[in-house]
């Protein structure tokens, strides 16, 4: 992997192919209805992305967007590939991806999709193994109703971590099996952090352990799929980073929100104007979450 510009012309990292798979029960759902078969195909695209992905990651070349940030040929041919399938599939919803500004919102949509075709594109790049694949899905209300999340090389005991929970029904998938977030300590023990968390947050309270993977999403998903990693303060970052996070850490029980306590809402600044969100997010059981709001405190 080099710092270099990106490739244009070699096809085995800037172009992914999805194929259709037949209809199972493999994410862990019911594919007998329309909406259940939709669900399944985008799950598909997702895996079949992620593991194009982790085929790909020791060929891929690193460059800098404008922002500073790392971007390979394999975020702009997730996207891609992505993006077609949901077009495809859903062709009356929104679609917010971050590394293009696909331009034109429709605000009575039924869906929204805010996908990270990399998330965690710094560590990819390097060839270490805390990324994903992330979508999220809002509904009408903008509201995180739905999620899927393919964390190739990343998994909890097992070689790869998917997880997923469809718009239309309250279950979180991982692995193919229903998902019940672990019990964690009232009071935590070991927190996932940003990497540059302490650049925002005073930490000087906390005396527990603390981990940093290098992708958002893979951080905040810690807490409902990891019994140790008790709760996850994340730094500033942009829709894409947290939407799908948002709807599976909600669906399993957990909380979500700002450092001060407010809720996290995905309006024209977050979607439409792409700006970053406006302070660092917290994730976990209630309890690890006001304990971080009364003793996390912004510089």
């Amino acid at each position: 992997m080099q710092e270099t510009t990106l490739s244009k012309d070699d096809a085995r990292i800037t172009k992914i192919t999805v194929k259709e798979e037949c209809y199972s029960d493999r994410y862990g759902f019911s594919t007998d209805t329309d909406s259940g078969k939709a669900f399944f195909t985008l799950c598909s695209a997702v895996r079949q992305c992620g593991e194009a992905a982790r085929a790909n990651q020791s060929l891929i070349h690193r460059s800098l967007k404008d922002d500073g940030s790392i971007l390979t040929e394999t975020d702009l041919a997730v996207s891609d590939a992505i993006v077609s399938v949901i077009r495809k599939t859903y062709p009356d919803c929104n679609i917010i991806t971050e590394e293009i500004d696909l331009k034109g919102f429709d605000k009575d949509a039924r869906y929204t999709f805010i996908l990270d075709p990399i998330d965690g594109t710094d560590a990819y790049s390097q060839g270490l193994p805390a990324w994903a694949v992330a979508l999220g899905v809002l509904d009408r209300n903008r509201k995180p109703c739905g999620a899927i999340i393919y964390a190739p090389r990343f998994g909890v005991g097992t070689e790869d971590l998917f997880i997923c929970s469809r718009p239309d029904e309250d279950a979180v998938y991982l692995n193919g099996k229903p998902n019940t977030a672990p019990e964690h300590y009232t009071e935590p023990r070991q927190m996932v952090i940003a990497s540059n968390i302490m650049n925002y947050v005073d930490m000087h309270q906390y005396r527990g352990k603390v981990r940093a993977f290098g992708s958002s999403i893979v951080h905040m998903i810690a807490p409902t799929v990891i019994s140790n990693l008790d709760c996850t303060i994340n730094g500033y970052c942009y829709a894409w980073d947290i939407a799908s996070a948002n709807a599976i850490v909600v669906k399993s029980g957990l909380e979500m929100c700002y450092i001060d306590g407010s809720e996290i809402e995905y309006d024209d600044a977050l979607l439409i104007e792409r700006k970053p969100i406006r302070l660092p997010i917290l994730a976990g059981n209630r309890d690890c979450v006001t304990w971080m709001r009364e003793n996390l405190k912004m510089y």
